[in-house]
């Protein structure tokens, strides 16, 4: 069964709404969200119900049309576009594409402040990702050997964009040009998403998919069951340093041990030329309950804490390349990032 779309705007701009495939109940349920109010919005972002950067941006985007059409009498319009776009902004703090997409709206609407305009640009936001999924998984394909056996870690397809997603657009880029592959999905705790999410969209295309837990990627990178590590991210820095799921970096320390090439697959859009390294990346932690529980099923004993940070950075000089909608960055550093980004960006 083929899945909804993941981000979908329904009706015309003042009295339409914003509809989310529910990813907290995949895949067992395939609930799609019709969002009309702001606050509806913030909780499906904070909770992942829409979850993947470029996702996120382009649900945010839609999200400020939502909180527009909310304005109470006697608001000014700026005062409220400014408002809608800071709540929107503080949902998440580490997926750069979020607050990319909502100033992008925000500037549009500082030269046309109505309601057609900022939905006239989250459209084109929207219409811009599936470009630039389609550009990554072409720069990408290459990079497969033919008959390779591909790790990915969390979820970056069709769930995480409005197109064939971002490392998982390479894998489906290098399928139809013939490529036998095959994948190793990383469980992705602590929810899952590798095993709930990746695993699906590539058993619904019919390439073969092992779930693997996180604890067993390195140890099948070593054995030489790997050939090679296709992740996404979250936000790249100015030198190639890259937030991505928590779990990633352990799996660039892995392929750097043992000669496994390693790239890191992410829009323009996800680059932050404003940090100068990853140091300056702010990682969000979420609830310990994520940890201490299983869909809602507690497994740890009760007094019991955690820790929970949703993502780690990966230096870039541990990856092969950082494969762009542009090209392919290599080597990966601060000159090379600049080369391929800073003219167009």
């Amino acid at each position: 069964m083929t899945l909804p779309p993941t981000v979908a705007w329904v009706g015309d701009a003042a009295r339409g709404h914003l509809e989310l495939l529910d990813q907290t109940r995949l895949p067992d349920h395939r609930e799609v969200l019709q969002l009309t109010s702001l606050d509806a919005v913030v909780d499906a972002i904070r909770r992942l119900a829409v979850r993947g950067a470029p996702a996120i941006g382009v649900a945010a985007g839609y999200g400020v049309v939502v909180g527009l059409q909310q304005r109470p009498s006697g608001r000014a319009f700026e005062t409220h576009r400014d408002l809608v776009c800071k709540t929107l902004i503080d949902a998440r703090p580490t997926a750069v594409n979020l607050s990319w997409a909502v100033e992008r709206v925000r500037a549009r609407l500082a030269a046309e402040p109505e309601l057609g305009a900022a939905l006239d640009e989250a459209r084109a936001i929207h219409d811009e990702d599936i470009a630039l999924c389609r550009g990554m998984g072409e720069h990408g394909a290459p990079l497969i050997p033919d008959g390779a056996t591909v790790l990915t870690h969390c979820n970056t397809g069709r769930l995480a964009t409005s197109g064939d997603g971002t490392a998982l657009a390479v894998i489906f880029e290098a399928w139809r040009r013939g490529n036998r592959l095959k994948v190793i999905a990383d469980e992705t705790r602590p929810l899952l998403q590798g095993a709930r999410l990746t695993a699906l969209e590539l058993a619904e295309e019919g390439i073969p998919v092992d779930v693997a837990v996180d604890g067993a990627a390195p140890a099948l990178i070593a054995r030489g069951e790997v050939d090679v590590v296709l992740t996404g991210a979250d936000r790249v820095a100015a030198n190639g340093d890259a937030a991505n799921k928590i779990g990633t970096y352990s799996l660039a320390l892995a392929c750097q041990a043992h000669g496994v090439p390693m790239y890191i697959v992410a829009p323009v859009s996800t680059f932050d030329l404003s940090l100068p390294d990853g140091s300056h990346i702010e990682i969000e932690d979420r609830d310990a309950e994520e940890v201490l529980s299983v869909r809602d099923q507690r497994i740890a004993p009760p007094g019991v804490g955690a820790r929970n940070p949703a993502f780690d950075v990966t230096p870039g000089r541990l990856l092969s390349g950082l494969v762009t909608d542009r090209g392919v960055i290599r080597p990966v550093d601060t000159e090379s990032v600049r080369a391929m980004l800073a003219p167009r960006i």
